[in-house]
């Protein structure tokens, strides 16, 4: 096995040792299908990420099966694959093929995928469960219970069907939801990647120019720094589209005067970057548009502070909410208390998201935000995001010169055994950082730099 798949090894281990607490069982998981755009021609593919996590395989058409050890049956660990096919592989490039896959993965078997239909029915029967994931597609669900039919068919033979057939999400979700070494050093690697484009795209910046075209040095230097793709579609939003808040359109014309909100991110070696970050087209913040952001900014930092090991989930949401509803009373649009204005929700009119969500494999991660009822603690390891924002529609009560600002700042964020640390602290992010990296892009400095 190679070295850089140790890690997926283990975790395929720490997955056995609670199948085995649980009495064992077999974990059966498949990565994601192809799906077709048009015609013949394909999206392009991403592997699953439950799948990826606990393999490194990144080709379609695979399985993972785990059978825990019970008595004197040792844990097997076996992937399902692609064949080789040199024909295939003349138009779209190399295959593993079971006996590579499997030694480089560090598999105990690997197996053509056309035969999981046949040999999963015998390496689930006698088992007291089945783990899979469920409700997600139809047709694995369907799968799923044709294997157990076909077991139950040999009843009278003496074998057994698994008693219970349980969703594995839940198990998988509680490992990612704590990162490993090898998984922080690739999201820092995305968070800096990330970070660089918002630099080239702020440079880039001139009134006059169209959304794609700041969408383009994005994704230009995703590219150029070594990234798979971005990690989501870019929302690139000028003046009011930054009010919607998963605008994706990215064709409208920069205008003199307005800001712009860009949220993007890019995915390096199947890790999520997903920074936002919100300057003036024409290179300086006017007085409205820099008293709100300063409100954003000042949210964002009391947000940071209360992401620390130990902090319920809900903290930083809090603090962040009641900086902004002190700033929207400040700036004339709500009227009264911060306690009663929280306590109504009358801020949600110009914020109305949560301040984060977790951040890895996933731009929005796998992991339960409450257990038991409660927040979740943070812990050393959890990645996430903090992202509070300002959008102040024109409307009722709005005053004109505000009308049309949308402001986000979002970071991301590992949670450390002190605090925390800002994975993507490389973009600009105070006032004076922004206009100096806009000024700098307009004086003709190269916007890669």
């Amino acid at each position: 096995m190679r070295p850089e798949y140790e890690p997926h090894r283990d975790r395929r281990e720490r997955i056995l040792a609670e199948l085995a607490t649980r009495g064992g069982g077999v974990l059966v998981l498949p990565t994601a299908p192809e799906v077709v755009r048009n015609r013949d021609t394909h999206y392009p593919y991403r592997h699953d990420s439950h799948f990826y996590y606990l393999t490194g395989f990144t080709e379609p058409e695979a399985a993972l099966v785990l059978l825990a050890g019970r008595g004197r049956k040792r844990a097997r660990r076996i992937l399902f694959c692609r064949r080789r096919d040199p024909e295939r592989e003349i138009w779209d490039g190399y295959r593993f093929g079971p006996a590579a896959a499997r030694d480089r993965f560090g598999f105990d078997a690997a197996w053509p995928i056309d035969e999981l239909d046949r040999r999963l029915p015998a390496l689930i029967e006698d088992q007291p469960a089945l783990y899979t994931l469920l409700g997600r597609d139809p047709a694995w669900d369907a799968r799923v219970m044709r294997w157990l039919e076909r077991v139950r068919d040999r009843a009278r033979s003496g074998v057994r069907a698994p008693e219970r057939l349980v969703e594995a999400r839940a198990s998988i979700d509680a490992l990612r939801l704590v990162k490993d070494a090898d998984e922080i050093g690739r999201m820092r690697q995305a968070a800096a990647i990330s970070a660089a484009a918002h630099r080239r795209a702020m440079r880039a910046t001139r009134p006059g120019l169209y959304e794609y075209a700041i969408e383009a040095e994005l994704i230009h230097e995703f590219r150029r720094q070594g990234a798979d793709a971005p990690a989501y579609p870019p929302i690139v939003a000028g003046g009011g589209n930054a009010c919607i808040l998963h605008y994706v359109d990215n064709r409208a014309r920069l205008e003199a005067g307005q800001l712009l909100l860009v949220d993007a991110g890019a995915e390096y070696m199947s890790y999520a970057g997903d920074i936002t970050r919100t300057w003036p087209v024409s290179g300086r913040f006017s007085g409205p548009q820099r008293e709100v952001y300063e409100i954003v900014l000042a949210a964002q930092a009391a947000a940071l502070d209360a992401v620390r090991p130990g902090e319920p989930w809900n903290a930083f949401h809090d603090a962040a909410v009641r900086v902004l509803t002190r700033g929207m009373v400040d700036l004339g649009l709500l009227a009264g208390e911060v306690d009663g204005l929280i306590e109504s929700g009358a801020y949600k009119r110009f914020y109305m998201h949560r301040t984060g969500h977790w951040l890895g494999l996933d731009v929005h991660d796998a992991g339960e935000y409450k257990q038991d009822g409660a927040w979740r603690r943070l812990e050393p390891g959890m990645t996430l995001t903090v992202e509070p924002g300002l959008y102040i529609r024109a409307g009722e009560g709005v005053p004109e010169a505000l009308a049309g600002i949308g402001v986000r700042i979002e970071d991301d964020v590992l949670v450390t055994p002190v605090g925390h640390e800002v994975l993507s602290a490389a973009a600009p992010k105070t006032v004076t950082a922004i206009e100096e990296e806009m000024r700098a892009g307009m004086e003709g400095s190269p916007a890669h730099a």
